[in-house]
């Protein structure tokens, strides 16, 4: 049996990860701008990445109506309840009008031009993530919807279908991300690009931001789970090991008011690492980057709203009954049932997360990602106190042409 335990830590370290260090990849990024499509290419050669390519509609047709039949139901399934979700979600959000003594004011939500969804293709084609790329962005309303994978492999493209892009292209890495921020012959330029991927791909997010949107750049991928006396240890070792067998920087982080729990769940990390096929990747990503912190669970807030995880269960009824004083996180998973796997595949809020304790002062991916607020004001007849309470501000703050134009509308 593979030995492992979780790190036990003191509560004062139960911080957020550190935001990684990003290489430079401007040379890149101006390669694109300035080339276009055969930089694109060349980069494709030096790095060994499939040739870059644009797939046909009848690639995409043939990659659904080929596919296992299982797997394109399963797929089917996954986009009709993120179709479902995205459209409540659509839903709650409306435009607003005011009436005012001198006319109206409000906002509108209108949705993106076009958009640019990054599929990462590392060990495994991720078909799940293009889904939650591209269905809220059709709900939005976006018109075009380009996507960008480094291997178009059959399920990408059946999963590309099922979602209707527009246009799916092979390419990866920062490349990529230049190609759909400033674009090339083959590729039309994006409002925003969405989508996880390595550390060149968050560097090339993270410096095209300002020639369009991102939804941000993301770091290694984490649970915290939240356990009280009563969790299951099989449930909380098994979610730890879902988490951290996605790559050797992945964070697995245990929160707990019972030693004996997290003696009995490192016993089960043990058990169940031994018969794991990506057990070499969970059990260094467990030894560099799992702890588990034993406090009472009334500190337990405290400590999740300070690291903000990107994912956050809750196992067990002592744990659950905090979430009224939990702030910080991307997505929550209430009581053993609620596999974070489950949000990874399809239940229907996105998987697309803030990390690295961005959770804070940022959301996931949703249909609002795709929208913009546009506030409007009708003055259909002139309002004395308010023209004369402007003027007066626009004084203060020494802008007489502000207080002159106003003042010219004065009955």
């Amino acid at each position: 049996m593979t030995r492992i335990s979780l790190r036990r830590i003191a509560p004062g370290h139960a911080i957020a990860a550190r935001p990684p260090a990003l290489p430079d990849v401007s040379k890149i990024l101006n390669d694109v701008r300035r080339d276009g499509d055969a930089a694109v290419a060349r980069y494709a050669e030096r790095f060994g990445d499939p040739a870059p390519r644009v797939a046909s509609a009848q690639e995409l047709s043939d990659a659904y109506r080929t596919l296992d039949a299982g797997l394109r139901r399963a797929l089917d399934g996954a986009a009709q309840r993120i179709e479902r979700f995205a459209r409540a979600q659509r839903g709650a959000f409306s435009d607003c009008t005011i009436a005012t003594p001198w006319g109206r004011i409000g906002h509108e939500l209108q949705p993106l031009e076009r958009a640019g969804a990054y599929v990462p293709a590392g060990r495994y084609p991720l078909p799940s993530s293009l889904l939650m790329a591209v269905i809220p962005a059709r709900v939005a309303g976006v018109a075009s919807i380009t996507v960008a994978s480094p291997r178009l492999t059959p399920v990408v493209l059946a999963a590309a279908s099922i979602a209707k892009a527009d246009c799916v292209v092979q390419i990866g890495g920062a490349q990529a991300i230049a190609a759909l921020a400033y674009g090339t012959e083959s590729i039309p330029p994006a409002d925003i690009i969405v989508g996880p991927g390595n550390a060149y791909v968050a560097a090339a997010k993270r410096a095209v931001y300002g020639v369009c949107g991102i939804d941000g750049v993301a770091g290694p991928s984490e649970v915290l789970i939240v356990a009280g006396g009563d969790a299951d240890p099989r449930l909380v070792a098994a979610d730890l090991l879902a988490q951290a067998e996605h790559d050797v920087d992945a964070r697995a982080l245990l929160l707990t008011d019972s030693e004996r729990l997290a003696r009995d769940v490192d016993v089960e990390l043990a058990e169940q690492l031994t018969a794991l096929p990506t057990r070499e990747i969970a059990r260094i990503a467990l030894e560099r980057n799992g702890w588990c912190c034993i406090v009472p669970l009334e500190r337990a807030p405290e400590i999740v709203n300070s690291v903000a995880p990107e994912h956050l269960e809750l196992h067990g009824h002592s744990a659950r009954t905090l979430r009224p004083a939990l702030r910080a996180y991307g997505a929550l998973f209430d009581g053993s049932t609620a596999a974070e796997a489950l949000g990874d595949y399809g239940a229907g809020p996105n998987h697309v997360l803030p990390t690295g304790g961005t959770a804070r002062f940022s959301s996931g991916l949703s249909v609002l990602t795709f929208m913009t607020v546009r506030t409007f004001q009708e003055v259909d007849r002139p309002d004395s106190e308010l023209l004369r309470d402007s003027a007066r501000l626009a004084r203060a703050e020494g802008l007489e042409a502000h207080a002159r134009a106003l003042e010219r509308r004065s009955i």
